[in-house]
């Protein structure tokens, strides 16, 4: 699969639903590998758009790799084999899960930086106003394919023990401890964002494509914020699963995650 190597969104309001939709259900398997897609008529119908609103979505799917338009015969999904490889991490165990990820996948450094923390970042972490932080941008990639725009904030004085060179070459878990951190919590969210223009030309996808948005604050063992990390995730090439197990008795019967579980 080639992949359009600065996607963009197609012009128009209407054209961008109609292009985020499809592209949707060709990633999560709806519309799969060969599948054709409706005819212009029936889709502009589906979506109550215009044709030409459907050609332009459909140009920008055929642009990104996803479709193939074939004159006389319509579209017609083109086989995903990079996508069909995600990657997946269990939420409820998904910190020693990212050490291992460290060593499958690949990372690059896109910027490197001390600077003023944020107002958000400083009270996260629980620092002074004006304390500085390490701020580091990298790409993590799967193969050939990112999936994965990291922005990670660490206090000046954890992170002044490693460089640069480090940063580029080794796990941030790994440089912590080395920093004498002892790791000990974390507490994590997970919403949904878009794609700005940087975050889309660094995972090679459209701008304004959905992704899932990762907000993590590590501590050490006395509770000090440690790490602050912002990761944006392609829904295509990641994602985030849990096993539950039904637990209780009576009107107190509940779903709790399953800690360490694997697939059989």
């Amino acid at each position: 699969m080639t992949i359009h190597a600065q996607p963009t969104l197609p012009e128009g309001g209407k054209a961008r639903r109609v292009y985020l939709s499809l592209r949707d259900e060709i990633s999560n398997g709806t519309l799969a590998s060969g599948a054709r897609l409706p005819g212009e008529h029936k889709l502009a119908d589906s979506f109550d758009v215009s044709r030409i609103t459907i050609r332009r979505a459909l140009d920008a799917l055929a642009l990104d790799g996803l479709i193939e338009k074939r004159a006389g015969s319509g579209s017609v999904v083109l086989r995903q084999s990079d996508h069909e490889q995600r990657i997946a991490a269990d939420f409820a165990t998904l910190i020693p899960q990212l050490v291992e990820m460290d060593r499958t996948t690949t990372a690059r450094l896109l910027s490197f930086s001390y600077t003023k923390a944020s107002e958000a970042v400083a009270k996260a972490l629980g620092l002074d106003s004006g304390e500085k932080v390490q701020t580091a941008v990298r790409v993590r990639s799967f193969g050939d394919q990112p999936f994965s725009h990291l922005t990670t904030h660490v206090p000046e004085g954890i992170a002044e023990s490693y460089g640069e060179a480090d940063l580029a070459t080794q796990p941030l878990f790994r440089l912590l401890e080395r920093s004498g951190v002892a790791v000990d919590s974390a507490h994590q969210s997970v919403s949904a964002a878009l794609a700005v223009p940087n975050v889309a030309e660094a995972l090679n996808i459209s701008v304004g494509s959905p992704l899932l948005f990762v907000q993590r604050v590590v501590r050490d063992e006395s509770g000090r914020g440690v790490e602050y990390l912002s990761a944006l995730y392609r829904p295509d090439l990641f994602r985030l699963e849990m096993r539950l197990a039904r637990v209780g008795t009576g009107e107190t019967r509940h779903w709790e995650p399953v800690i360490g579980a694997r697939d059989p």
